[in-house]
C-alpha cells in the first residue's frame, strides 16, 4: 500500500523541505471531541505570519512562510484559510529551483477541512492538486490538473494536511502526551499519531523559547523516511497558549533538513 509520501525520490533532497514541513504537520494531529466551539480559545487569527529559514545540512536553501489570512466564504460556509508557501533560494535555483504554495479551508469552528489546494512547481515541471471534501457524503475528492480521481470514503472531522496543524494548536501539550487526529491527502485517509517527548529551553536564531518537543510516529510515512534507518522528525512549539512552531528538524538518509522561525508577526498576545 503507498502511504501518503511514497513519492519522494532519494534523488530530490531539495523538495524535501515541503514533505518534511507537511510530514509533520500530518502527524502531529491533536483529537478531541469534548472541546465545544464556544470553549475554544484560539492561539491565532487572521494576520499572524511566521517566517522559516530552511537548511539542508549546514547549507542555507530557502524560506517557507505560514500565514493566516482573512476568513472567506467557501461552498457556503464561513472558512478559515491557511496558507503556506516554500520557495528555494537564488543559490539552489541555479540547479533545483522549488516552488510551492498551499491553500487549505476549515469551517471557523476548527472541526473539519473544507477545501484543500497545492500548486507547486519544481525547475520546469508544475502540479495543481485540488482537494473537494464532501461532508453530506463523508467523501473526499482528489483532483491534479483537473483530472479527477474516485471519490475516497474519509473519517468523521478529517483534516487535510496543512490545516491539521492549526488545529493541533488548540490543544495544550503538557495535557496530551499522545496526539492523535484523521487526516487525509485525497489519496487515503489516515490516523496520525504524535508523541509530546519532554519540555525544554532552545535558542532559536537568537531567540530563547521554552518549548515542547513532539515527536510524530512515522508509519504512514513511506519512501525516503521509510527507508531511513532511525529517520526521525521533531517539532518544537512554544510552551504558551500559541504553540507556536519555532524549529523544525528531520533525520533522514540523504542528509538533515532544519526550518528555524526568524520572523513573527500579528501573533495574539501570549
Amino acid at each position: 500500500m503507498k502511504s501518503l509520501f511514497s513519492d519522494i525520490k532519494y534523488n530530490r533532497p531539495r523538495q524535501l523541505f515541503f514533505y518534511c514541513i507537511i510530514t509533520a504537520i500530518i502527524t502531529i494531529c491533536g483529537f478531541s471531541t469534548s472541546i465545544k466551539a464556544a470553549e475554544k480559545d484560539f492561539p491565532f487569527y487572521p494576520g499572524e505570519k511566521l517566517t522559516f529559514q530552511l537548511k539542508w545540512s549546514l547549507i542555507p536553501a530557502g524560506k517557507a512562510v505560514l500565514e493566516v489570512l482573512p476568513m472567506e466564504t467557501i461552498n457556503g460556509v464561513k472558512s478559515y484559510h491557511f496558507v503556506m508557501t516554500v520557495k528555494t533560494n537564488s543559490f539552489v535555483d541555479l540547479f533545483y529551483k522549488f516552488r510551492s504554495r498551499v491553500d487549505a479551508y476549515t469551517d471557523i469552528e476548527m472541526t473539519h477541512s473544507i477545501l484543500y489546494k497545492k500548486k507547486q512547481r519544481v525547475r520546469n515541471k508544475t502540479k495543481d492538486i485540488v482537494v473537494n471534501f464532501n461532508w453530506d457524503k463523508n467523501k473526499v475528492r482528489y483532483s491534479i490538473s483537473k483530472k479527477k480521481r474516485k471519490p475516497i470514503d474519509i473519517l468523521p472531522g478529517s483534516f487535510d494536511p496543512f490545516s491539521a496543524f492549526y488545529y493541533t494548536r488548540l490543544f495544550d501539550p503538557n495535557k496530551n502526551a499522545i496526539i492523535k487526529r484523521p487526516v487525509t491527502d485525497g489519496k487515503k485517509c489516515v490516523v496520525g499519531k504524535a508523541s509530546v517527548i519532554k519540555r525544554e529551553t532552545i535558542e532559536v536564531a537568537g531567540k530563547t523559547y521554552d518549548t515542547y518537543l513532539i515527536e510524530p510516529d512515522l508509519k504512514h510515512v513511506g519512501g525516503v523516511f521509510e527507508k531511513s534507518k532511525d529517520a526521525k522528525i521533531q517539532l518544537w512549539v512554544t510552551a504558551d497558549k500559541r504553540r507556536i512552531p519555532v524549529q523544525i528538524k528531520s533525520k533522514v538518509v540523504v542528509g538533515s533538513f532544519v526550518g528555524e522561525l526568524v520572523s513573527a508577526i500579528g501573533l495574539k498576545k501570549g
